[in-house]
């Protein structure tokens, strides 16, 4: 009889274990012409896109190219809106039939005024070192070495003016430097 229940039990393990019941349904994954379609719907997007971003650069760097070249034109007609009164003065110094020292002198000052106003408004810096003054070769040119009862590489004299536009050099001052002892 143990040996009928130990057959039986085999047996039970062998029968068909019922199917249970498919889970619900996955989504259903797209076929590959729908995920190409939709590939390429995006990727006309992106082109898109990316010819709007390039027309858009495009515009930005004309735009720069055409406010550069204006800068450039029209560059000195602050300066040069300053000058006119400076030659409209000389020109009216030469008309003056019977000129005096004293007059000329007085009208090179001014007229020198109205220079250094224009120097100034358009931000032409003059360089003067004084005497003494530590050479500098950003602003200043030594022409000629001098003995001197100063310190070494220091400014002798002045032969000329220099001239700087806003911190750029325009004209180094032409300076003698005193020699090393």
């Amino acid at each position: 009889m143990q040996d009928q229940e130990n057959q039986a039990v085999p047996n039970q393990e062998a029968e068909p274990v019922q199917a249970q019941p498919a889970a619900p349904a996955e989504p259903a994954v797209p076929s590959l012409e729908e995920q190409l379609a939709s590939a390429e719907a995006r990727a006309a997007e992106m082109q898109d896109a990316f010819m709007r971003a390039k027309a858009e650069a495009d515009n930005i760097r004309r735009r720069a190219q055409e406010d550069v070249s204006k800068a450039h034109k029209f560059a000195v007609e602050s300066f040069a809106e300053a000058m006119v009164p400076v030659k409209d003065s000389l020109e009216m110094a030469l008309k003056v039939e019977a000129p005096t020292l004293e007059s000329l002198k007085e009208g090179v000052e001014m007229t020198l005024k109205q220079l250094n106003s224009a120097f100034e408004k358009n931000r032409l810096i003059e360089i003067m070192p004084a005497q003494g003054e530590k050479l500098d070769p950003n602003r200043h040119q030594a022409v000629a070495v001098v003995p001197a009862d100063q310190e070494a590489n220091t400014v002798v004299a002045v032969l000329q003016k220099g001239y700087m536009i806003a911190d750029r050099l325009l004209r180094p001052a032409i300076v003698t430097a005193a020699q090393p002892k």
